[in-house]
């Protein structure tokens, strides 16, 4: 799960490069990143069941395959539209590598905690996320053809996990009972809850939007608009912080774990409200302990919001509907990483950065607002 999640976001630091190299604006930026999270909600959609019918370790090795792929043509990318085939490449395998190896950590778990599965799951895509960009950033910072170097170890590491994988026997891990193939396998399995849970849904559905959006603000356009920001530059700069972001999301996940889910998504929401408060300060004082300030409450809200947004579904859906749940929850948190970013991206080209970063954070502050509002007074919570 690791190396296949690297790969995803370690572009992200190195995206003024690209810009410089190919003379590329603020939205071809967006619609790079918006295209990997397009191609990762289509893999979810009609590709997601693939792992019930032919076993995860199958689909392990064909995901690993595919990210490595993608991750080489990304090394090798001549121009815009090659990197944009890779980043669909890396988008169509990443939801592969999550969903099959979450299914296979559960299934290997011998203590069958299934909540202490969903943890390690957690914890390790947030690992290899982060992962990504930090090792990226420092390569591309210090090394010689940033846009070819910075991808080698990820596909050195893709490489060996690919040998790995295919020493395995997948005979003792093939579903012991197929599920019945009552559909076409591509058809996507989606499901919203009755009306009484519906209100908790949503709510935590267009939580997990903000918390999306909000990491994905500093994964697409984070190297651009830190350049006003911070006294420091560069694709370590960049990566350290969207790796951090992550790195401290998921140690706050494992802190807050055992808290109602009340009082995570009250003081997650409150908190991309004033990481948000922040940003805007810092686009006037270009103070770098605010920005340090912003990333930190940034990731106290990421963590929180993540697992109090999936504790609510979980504890909604119905045990026969769960799957089929968590995907419609998914489709809503992925559009948060697509429909705000384009718009921000759109802006920025014709309005400058201060003004669309302004705007981002202003309207992403009265989601959250609202939330908050519906938590303590319209939605009843599930225990």
């Amino acid at each position: 799960m690791i190396v296949g999640v690297m790969g995803t976001a370690l572009a992200s630091p190195l995206y003024p490069l690209y810009q410089e190299a190919w003379g590329l604006s603020a939205s071809d930026i967006t619609v790079l990143y918006v295209t990997y999270m397009g191609s990762a909600l289509m893999s979810l959609l009609f590709l997601g069941r693939i792992s019930d019918q032919r076993g995860f370790i199958f689909v392990l090795r064909g995901g690993l395959i595919l990210v490595t792929i993608g991750i080489l043509f990304s090394a090798l990318a001549w121009d815009y539209w090659s990197f944009l085939y890779s980043r669909i490449t890396i988008g169509l395998a990443s939801s592969l590598i999550v969903t099959a190896a979450s299914i296979g950590l559960t299934k290997l778990n011998r203590s069958k905690d299934l909540q202490r599965a969903a943890a390690m799951s957690s914890l390790l895509i947030a690992f290899g996320f982060g992962l990504g960009p930090v090792t990226g950033g420092l390569i591309a910072q210090w090394t010689a053809y940033p846009l070819r170097s910075s991808y080698i170890p990820s596909v050195l590491m893709g490489l060996v996990a690919i040998y790995t994988l295919f020493m395995l026997s997948t005979a003792e891990h093939k579903p012991a009972s197929p599920p019945v193939k009552s559909k076409a396998l591509w058809r996507p399995s989606l499901a919203i809850p009755s009306q009484a849970a519906r209100a908790p849904f949503l709510l935590g559905s267009f939580t997990a939007f903000a918390t999306f959006a909000m990491f994905s603000l500093f994964a697409s356009l984070a190297p651009s608009f830190m350049q006003n920001m911070v006294p420091w530059h560069g694709p370590a700069v960049s990566g350290v912080s969207i790796g951090v972001i992550l790195f401290m999301s998921s140690g706050f996940q494992l802190l807050v774990r055992r808290w109602p889910l009340k009082r995570s998504l009250l003081i997650g929401l409150a908190s991309f409200v004033l990481s948000n408060l922040l940003l805007i300060t810092n686009l006037w004082y270009a103070s770098a302990l605010l920005f340090i300030s912003s990333v930190i409450v940034i990731a106290f809200g990421h963590g929180l919001c993540l697992i109090a947004g999936m504790g609510i579904v979980n504890r909604v859906a119905q045990p026969e509907q769960r799957s089929a749940v968590t995907s419609s929850y998914l489709i809503i948190a992925y559009l948060g990483a697509i429909l705000p970013i384009l718009a921000t991206g759109h802006l920025t080209d014709h309005f400058g950065m201060k003004t669309a970063l302004t705007c981002f954070c202003i309207c992403l502050s009265l989601i959250c607002c609202s939330l908050f509002y519906a938590t303590c007074h319209r939605v009843k919570l599930p225990h």
